[in-house]
């Protein structure tokens, strides 16, 4: 009976701590500003309602020297994104199908131009499993500017939306995920330098 009473009491525990973490967390999704700061690069991850509109928006009001726009269709042409003054400084990466390719691919991009700095944009939901990914595939020494994209799918009062709280919570259940496992593998997704 006494081991019964003590996997209840930690069972009620465990889902205490795990309630207090997944408010934490919606409390940080919700509150996170867009920042006006320049970048070296606007690195966009495609796939969400007007994050690609945002990004060029910024590039054009010259928030980034470069734009990078991660994960796009195979079949789409640069053109058809963006036209215009700034054109040649505006790369397309085709291969990334999600949010781990995503920072991984980027990141070659990144490095490949030397860049410092970067204004990572995507959906508001997104953005703190797609921060904590960037965070351990580039290098230290690149600042990362998040900058949430709000979408229609996920409301305010999300505790009165169910479709608001399984986002939530999926990318809530992602994102421990993550931190558990560079917890454990710091700098995994890092390049290994190159020493002569």
């Amino acid at each position: 009976m006494a081991l019964l009473k003590g996997l209840f009491s930690l069972m009620v525990l465990i889902l205490i701590v795990l309630s207090v973490l997944f408010v934490d967390f919606v409390y940080k999704t919700f509150s996170l500003p867009q920042r006006d700061v320049k970048a070296d690069a606007i690195v966009v991850l495609t796939g969400g309602r007007g994050r690609v509109e945002e990004g060029i928006k910024l590039y054009r009001a010259g928030q980034g020297k470069l734009l990078f726009l991660i994960g796009v269709d195979p079949l789409v042409k640069k053109h058809e994104l963006y036209q215009g003054a700034g054109a040649e400084n505006v790369y397309l990466e085709k291969t990334s199908r999600n949010t781990l390719e995503n920072a991984i691919y980027a990141r070659d991009m990144i490095m490949k131009h030397k860049v410092n700095s970067i204004k990572l944009i995507t959906s508001r939901y997104h953005m703190k499993r797609s921060t904590i990914l960037f965070r351990n595939a580039l290098p230290k020494d690149v600042a990362i500017y998040p900058h949430p994209v709000d979408s229609s799918n996920l409301k305010e009062e999300w505790w009165n939306h169910k479709g608001s709280f399984k986002l939530l919570f999926s990318e809530f259940y992602k994102y421990c995920i993550l931190r558990l496992f560079f917890l454990f593998a710091p700098g995994e997704l890092r390049p290994i330098p190159i020493t002569n």
